[in-house]
């Protein structure tokens, strides 16, 4: 990588890790929410599903905004936005603030990445290098800023926590405000004029004439893949450590006479190897072609899946073997798919397409937290992980027949 290229790594791999260190908590409070405000999964996945939604829904103006301004600016205004918002929910006495908190932050976050992949993809010379450094990023926040999360909770009220996760926000937006680099250097070797000035607009006719510009069959197909995968992440782990603490042998103990999950840190666990995901799915874009590996990926989290909760039964080392790979897997496909978004859409409007992107994955995909909330509630986790493994295997189905039409083109 060249000095340009290791700049934009720096830049996104700390805001990229901020976005997960907060997405990935939630998770940690929720299974303290539930007692704290006498909610059940079903309503606080509704809670949370709000906000995760609106990181979709605001992913396409953040996509056309990243056109049109650049994505520096945005990124610096994003981090600001997600530490202020999670600091609010500190102040929540009731679940209606806590969700008008999680809103909050949920705007603010919505504009991370469609702005950060728009900016690796347009100034990134070694983009797939580049895309796995900022998995691994992502991953350091998302492991990470659970673990210490979970690690403070020993010692301090859950209000308290919430504060100090929002100090490392302050640290990143200085340092983004300071850093150099050219945003448009990948773009013009692409054939991208490299620039942002009046390229697009938030005018409704701009916005339909550059949506014109993905509309092709592939690109819809990898929408369509990525939003199925966007409702098996939050599915799986909007509740996954509340799931594993009702399984045995992960009852909660008492330490510094304060209750302490061990669910909470298999948890931390699964996404600590999602970093080894990250990276891995990245750097196989750069020698195999994306779409037989979107393929595969999807294929084994449906099959991961089914077997997670019969996987209980096989002993702890097999169990924690299984929550491994799903780790792995499940962190593997983000690099995967952001490449292969890359590669179906034109280089003017690589904003837009990770807007749409993330629409799919983060908006659509946040109904995936209300299913759980709904299935844990009214049925059980044998049933939700089916239902997950079903929409992974379905999501396989359309990468199959992206490769059939991409084959059919050439």
């Amino acid at each position: 990588m060249d000095e340009n290229d290791r700049s934009i790594t720096g830049f996104t791999m700390l805001a990229h890790g901020i976005f997960h260190t907060y997405e990935l908590s939630i998770p940690i409070f929720i299974v303290i929410w539930l007692d704290a405000f006498e909610v059940s999964a079903f309503v606080l996945g509704l809670v949370v599903s709000v906000g995760y939604g609106l990181i979709g829904v605001g992913a396409i103006p953040s996509g056309l905004l990243s056109d049109t301004y650049g994505s520096r600016r945005l990124i610096v205004a994003s981090i600001v936005g997600m530490g202020g918002g999670f600091f609010l929910l500190a102040l929540a006495p009731n679940v209606y603030v806590l969700m008008a908190a999680i809103v909050a932050w949920g705007i603010a976050a919505s504009v991370y990445h469609p702005a950060g992949l728009s900016l690796i993809s347009r100034g990134a010379k070694n983009r797939g290098t580049v895309f796995a450094y900022h998995g691994v990023g992502g991953n350091i926040g998302t492991a990470f800023g659970p673990l210490l999360t979970a690690s403070l909770l020993l010692v301090l009220d859950w209000r308290l926590v919430v504060v100090v996760l929002t100090i490392p926000a302050v640290a990143v937006v200085a340092f983004g405000s300071l850093i150099e680099f050219d945003e448009g250097v990948a773009a013009a070797a692409d054939g991208g004029d490299g620039s942002n000035d009046e390229r697009s607009s938030m005018e409704l006719e701009s916005i339909v004439d550059d949506s014109r510009l993905l509309l092709t069959a592939g690109f819809l197909l990898t929408f369509a893949a990525v939003m199925i995968y966007g409702v098996y992440y939050r599915g799986l782990l909007t509740f996954l450590p509340d799931m594993i603490g009702g399984l045995p042998r992960f009852e909660t103990y008492e330490i510094f006479g304060r209750e302490a999950e061990p669910a909470q840190y298999v948890y931390t666990g699964i996404l600590m190897v999602g970093i080894l995901g990250q990276y891995a799915g990245g750097r196989i874009t750069d020698h195999v072609r994306t779409e037989y590996a979107f393929l595969s990926s999807l294929t084994v989290l449906g099959i991961l899946a089914f077997t997670f909760i019969p996987s209980v039964d096989w002993g702890l080392a097999p169990f924690l073997l299984v929550c491994a790979a799903i780790g792995f897997f499940l962190y593997a496909t983000a690099p995967i798919y952001q490449v292969v978004i890359a590669e179906y859409a034109a280089a003017d409007v690589h904003g837009l397409s990770y807007g749409y992107a993330y629409l799919g994955m983060f908006g659509f995909g946040a109904a995936g937290a209300a299913l759980a909330g709904s299935l844990l509630t009214y049925s059980s986790e044998t049933v939700l992980l089916a239902t997950l493994g079903a929409l992974a295997l379905v999501g396989a189905g359309i990468v199959a027949a992206l490769l059939v039409l991409h084959s059919e083109n050439e």
